[in-house]
């Protein structure tokens, strides 16, 4: 699954930006702001570690069923995993 971090704690400004943040191309380990938020693509994680953030209980799990996104909120950060097999706009 590919990673793609977004650096704030407001959920509000998640949702304002998260389309912008998806359509946004960016590198392996790139860094940019997308309306002044930090978002950097992380690469490819291991299935495991998805597994592992969704039991600890301080990480909230969000899901988008029509595209089988997952993304997690934990404290300043909010974490977009996308599969590998699906194409995201670039």
């Amino acid at each position: 699954m590919k990673c793609i971090s977004v650096y704030t704690n407001d959920f509000e400004v998640f949702s304002d930006i998260y389309e912008k943040v998806l359509e946004t191309p960016l590198a392996e380990n790139e860094e940019t702001q997308v309306e002044g938020v930090t978002v950097m693509e992380s690469g490819d994680v291991p299935e495991n570690y998805l597994d592992k953030m969704k039991t600890k209980p301080e990480v909230v799990v969000m899901k988008v069923k029509d595209k089988d996104i997952t993304i997690l909120q934990h404290r300043n950060l909010f974490e977009i995993f996308i599969p590998v097999n699906e194409s995201v706009v670039h």
